[in-house]
């Protein structure tokens, strides 16, 4: 066989594998998989316990999509319950702010809770509980 010819004869014999092979991909994996949406609870961010003279301030945000329904704080002192409250809480208002009176230093928590569900616990203690 001419040395010529056998260049020529490799590249016939390649044109219908690399052909074939062109073909040969994935169909059962997407290009571009579909965007998946998060269904999160919904969440209390940005919650705080200070004290302001003689008053207790919480404010808390709840973030995420939720059904409009009470924000509820209940305050402790080490482990003596001394108050509750609720606000309102819709898409329009997702901020709450709580007070309470409290005149001497302490062990302060307070437990936020939004539909039966305990969400988040702040704390100040200002002396050892």
């Amino acid at each position: 066989m001419p040395a010529f010819l056998r260049p020529a004869l490799l590249c016939v014999l390649a044109l219908p594998m690399t052909l074939g092979l062109g073909g040969c991909r994935y169909n059962f994996v997407p290009l571009l998989p579909p965007v998946v949406a998060p269904n999160l609870p919904p969440r209390v961010t940005d919650a705080s316990l200070k004290r302001d003279g003689d008053q207790l301030t919480v404010t808390a945000t709840v973030d995420g999509r939720f059904e409009p329904g009470y924000l509820s704080v209940n305050w402790f002192d080490s482990t003596r319950a001394i108050g509750s409250d609720s606000v309102y809480l819709d898409a329009s208002q997702r901020t709450a702010t709580f007070k309470l009176t409290a005149p001497d230093e302490g062990a302060y928590r307070a437990v936020l809770s939004f539909g039966g569900a305990v969400m988040r616990q702040v704390e100040l203690y200002e002396v050892l509980p």
